[in-house]
């Protein structure tokens, strides 16, 4: 008979038996060129594979395009081209160019690697999931003493059914002789993940510009959206809802509140070489106001040039057919800034 010491000695090298057995559990990926890399697929977004292993010190970054097979332990949500999105595992089958996924309801979806727009590994770890940007752009000249600062930053998070992300841009510009001109833009949604590429939100943003005199400008969204197009080169969609309209100004014009609808559209190109395209735009007839309608574009231009780190090219344009500056119906901003992002 063999002794408590014995016993729990053999449960104890049992645990740690299953430890290394569960932590060398591996993700293979064959490439179409016949290479292969073992590691764990911790995502894959905008046609860009990244992949953890124990002899690099960084993540492999690899173009989805460029697989041929994958055989994965991990677990993973799944965005699909033809819409939807699922839990579940990936392995390729021999002799085919499809991919089985075993998603956790025990079923399983016969694909090809290109119907897959998008992987995150279920038990990525919090920062895994975060997804972060900053943009510095400072100009000082002689002439006239110019000093103008810009900020651009932004934050998000991705869970497996929602996703919620923060911004804020921030443009102050001082020169001898005239005003300072000021420009704060900010805003914070949460988007719950429907069926069929549809999604919910509620959205609240915040604008703020000498030009209009506009003190702050709080818009409160409740809508609904569907992407209509998602592959690894692009993505557009399209969203519409009702908002709830709250502004102050500088100047003598009275502070007033009221309702619209608004309608917009946003389109994403990601695989043009190391260029990112981003442009929205989105129209808000008044519902309270007679004949007032507003719009907002924005057209965000990135380049990669070494690592995480980038030069954008933006612009933003904002109008209001019954601003609380007679003339002063839109207001805009272009520049170009320096940026990192996680």
């Amino acid at each position: 008979m063999k002794s408590p010491r014995l016993k729990w000695t053999g449960c104890f090298l049992w645990l740690i038996l299953c430890s290394l057995t569960l932590a060398g559990q591996h993700d293979t990926l064959v490439f179409k060129n016949g290479d292969q890399v073992v590691g764990e697929i911790k995502s894959m977004d905008r046609g860009v594979l990244v992949v953890e292993t124990d002899y690099s010190d960084s993540d492999f970054k690899i173009k989805w395009i460029d697989v041929k097979e994958v055989h994965a332990e991990s677990r993973f949500l799944i965005n699909l081209k033809r819409g939807g999105r699922v839990h579940g595992r990936l392995q390729t089958q021999a002799q085919t160019d499809t991919l089985t996924i075993y998603t956790d309801e025990d079923e399983t979806l016969a694909i090809y690697l290109p119907d897959i727009v998008y992987l995150k590994g279920l038990k990525s770890a919090f920062w895994n999931r975060v997804n972060a940007s900053i943009d510095l752009g400072l100009k000082v000249t002689k002439a006239n003493n110019l000093r103008q600062l810009s900020v651009q930053s932004a934050i998000g998070y991705l869970a497996d059914k929602w996703s919620t992300d923060m911004y804020y841009d921030d443009l102050s510009s001082s020169q001898d002789s005239i005003s300072d001109t000021r420009r704060k833009d900010g805003g914070i949604n949460y988007r719950f993940f429907l069926p069929h590429d549809w999604y919910a939100f509620p959205e609240v943003t915040y604008l703020s510009n000498t030009e209009q005199a506009l003190k702050s400008r709080v818009t409160t969204k409740l809508g609904a959206g569907r992407f209509f197009v998602r592959s690894n080169k692009a993505y557009w969609g399209a969203s519409g809802g009702i908002s709830v309209l709250r502004e102050r100004f500088t100047n003598d014009t009275e502070s007033r509140t009221s309702s619209e609808l608004f309608v917009g559209t946003e389109l994403n190109f990601f695989d043009v070489g190391d260029i990112n395209l981003l442009t929205n735009f989105t129209v808000y007839p008044s519902l309270t106001e007679t004949n007032r309608i507003r719009s907002d574009f924005k057209l965000d231009v990135k380049y990669d040039f070494l690592s995480d780190f980038y030069v954008k090219f933006n612009f933003t344009l904002n109008y209001d057919n019954q601003p609380a500056v007679v003339g002063k119906d839109t207001d805009y901003i272009y520049g170009v800034s320096f940026g990192w992002e996680l």
